[in-house]
């Protein structure tokens, strides 16, 4: 791969759980697969149908916010196609991204920077992986903008974001961090946390939408999703974002607090490569 990032790379042949990532074995391990992994099928699903109209090609798959990655994407499974895959890892630097690396071996490979700075190489990229990185960023636009030039045409990035127009995500952005740390908890035992909440405009169904028509990219699958039950999130959590969605007369819903996005590249068989 052309990125000047670290980057692991996954072999052809996959013997057992020699090839897979480290949230797969853990899901694996616990012998079921995690709620969120309504994400994983979609994005796996898309990930696999583009390797697999590229047989025998090289995969270059960026993960960009691997901290917060969980079960997003099952990555092992793209050799299986026939497909070599190089992945390379990177995250915004803040303590909590630190310390989720330093917690987790098979972030080693991680390079934690100012995404805004990150050295990504245009049209190298087949995949783009962003998970939940959206939401706890400063200049978002800009970053999504980089993602995006990286991105090979006729390439994909598997987009899982917060919304600032649910009431999750205003809780999110409004509640004292006691609180926050307390329901991070709750959700993610044992992992370095509550990241940021910064939510920028960008980080909303609207805000999508608009991106993608002024970047002239395409939709090819959208959910979105409420995990309060699936997540086990604490009641209050539950209570008080009905009652925020209430008080709000519909300006911010309690229907989702999640959005996922498989969003193409359109290719351009006019344009001039350099």
């Amino acid at each position: 791969m052309s990125f000047t990032t670290k980057t692991a790379t996954w072999p052809t042949d996959l013997d057992g759980l020699g090839g897979r990532s480290g949230h797969s074995r853990r899901a694996l391990k616990n012998g079921r697969a995690d709620r969120g992994d309504l994400a994983a099928q979609m994005f796996t699903s898309a990930a696999l149908d583009y390797a697999e109209h590229r047989p025998g090609q090289d995969v270059a798959l960026l993960q960009a916010g691997c901290t917060t990655a969980g079960e997003d994407l099952d990555a092992w499974r793209i050799p299986g196609s026939g497909c070599h895959t190089a992945v390379s890892l990177i995250d915004d630097d803040t303590a909590a991204a630190r310390a989720a690396v330093s917690a987790h071996p098979e972030l080693d490979a991680c390079t934690l920077s100012d995404l805004r700075m990150t050295p990504l190489v245009p049209r190298s990229v087949d995949i783009v992986h962003c998970p939940l990185l959206l939401q706890r960023i400063s200049h978002a636009e800009l970053v999504l903008d980089r993602l995006v030039e990286a991105l090979k045409p006729g390439g994909l990035l598997l987009l899982r974001t917060g919304d600032r127009d649910c009431s999750v995500g205003f809780l999110d952005r409004v509640l004292p961090l006691p609180l926050r740390a307390l329901a991070w908890r709750r959700l993610r035992p044992g992992e370095p946390g509550p990241h940021r909440a910064v939510y920028e405009r960008l980080v909303s169904e609207r805000g999508i939408q608009s991106y993608v028509l002024r970047r002239g990219l395409v939709i090819a699958q959208r959910q979105a999703l409420s995990l309060l039950a699936d997540r086990r999130r604490p009641f209050w959590l539950l209570v008080a974002s009905r009652l925020v969605a209430s008080l709000s007369r519909g300006r911010l819903t309690s229907a989702h607090d999640e959005l996922r996005y498989v969003i193409r590249k359109p290719e351009n068989r006019f344009a001039r490569v350099l």
